[in-house]
């Protein structure tokens, strides 16, 4: 089924995951109308159906039957896309390869909002720049009585929802310390390369820039602590925002073996917090616990248990299942250490 054209993407602007698709889709060259705002809007003029559960960005595209339908979540849309127009891929031919990329898409889309979402809503500043931004960008240029009505709302809602990522005054330091040891490994990273796993975007690159878009352009603290810690990070976020214009070849992809060491570093830090977050929250969803507890970076974390993650996991070892013995056995060398090695369940 070809893609529409132009492609109907509705969204935010403070949105990771909506930054995330207009970044991709900018790479791949493919037309596209950035709709901003609230995606209910357009999807009743059109008479579409919403998406449940409904997500930012949302797609509009045809199904099976040629029928328009509203569609979410960015990892999948993004191999479908790759699927229906081949040039210019965000996914590496390599297998191994693929599955790191696959693997780093994940830790930015999931532990990376936990950063964005802490930072957007847990101290006062953050949540008075948020909540007034926010209102206007998605309902458009309100007058005070209203904007202020609205973000009281919004505001409220977001920082009582704080606790279901796991953000609260017990773990700030956690979260803080695992942002800066992020920036510091990307610091590292980004002196002798230009992307995450290969001499081009892969899918990961488009998925951190989304995460880090909202903390080095949108929310006060993440900002100052970005630039305080890695300059280059910051210098990154503003080159990923449109790869438009770059060339791409086959052979810039590499393999497993060329990927450069600061990877491994980066695996470490994976291994520190997504895992044992994923680990415990798939524990809890198997029990039917709704919430978790565990230990992340040596303190007590919890939080509300999600399915969603859950499911994550899962795709997460259905593709490394997918790979040869000798692509595992190459999965498994690079994880050694790392912590990333409990990700895979036998």
């Amino acid at each position: 089924m070809s893609l529409p054209n132009p492609l109907i993407i509705l969204g935010g602007v403070g949105s990771p995951y909506t930054r995330k698709m207009l970044s991709y889709l900018r790479f791949k060259q493919i037309p596209h109308k950035m709709i901003w705002g609230d995606p209910a809007v357009y999807l009743d003029k059109h008479g579409i159906e919403k998406p449940k559960p409904g997500l930012l960005p949302t797609f509009v595209l045809p199904d099976d039957d040629g029928n328009l339908k509203a569609v979410t979540d960015s990892t999948p849309l993004i191999r479908r896309i790759d699927t229906e127009v081949s040039n210019r891929s965000s996914i590496p031919s390599d297998p191994a390869l693929a599955f790191i990329n696959y693997l780093l898409e994940d830790f930015a889309d999931e532990w990376g909002t936990k950063y964005m979402f802490h930072y957007r809503w847990h101290d006062q500043k953050d949540a008075n720049n948020a909540g007034t931004i926010l209102p206007l960008q998605t309902l458009g240029m309100l007058p005070d009585e209203m904007l202020n009505n609205v973000k009281e709302m919004i505001s409220k809602r977001q920082i009582d929802r704080l606790w279901v990522v796991g953000s609260n005054n017990d773990t700030a330091p956690i979260i803080d310390a695992s942002l800066k040891r992020l920036l510091n490994i990307l610091e590292k990273h980004l002196a002798s390369s230009s992307y995450l796993i290969s001499k081009r975007p892969a899918s990961c690159d488009f998925a951190l820039y989304g995460q880090l878009s909202q903390l080095v352009n949108f929310d006060p603290t993440p900002r100052e602590i970005c630039h305080q810690v890695s300059l280059r990070t910051v210098a990154w976020v503003g080159l990923l925002e449109d790869q438009s214009g770059i060339e791409v070849e086959e052979d810039q992809w590499g393999t497993i073996e060329s990927l450069p060491t600061t990877v491994k570093d980066l695996l470490t830090e994976i291994g520190k917090g997504y895992v044992p977050a994923q680990l415990a929250n798939a524990k809890a969803i198997e029990n039917g616990d709704k919430e978790w507890e565990t230990e992340i970076d040596g303190c007590a974390w919890k939080q509300k248990s999600f399915p969603y993650q859950a499911k994550c996991l899962k795709w997460v070892n259905e593709e490394y299942n997918l790979l040869s013995e000798d692509d595992k056995k190459k999965i498994n060398n690079l994880f050694d250490g790392t912590g990333c090695e409990r990700l895979i369940l036998n």
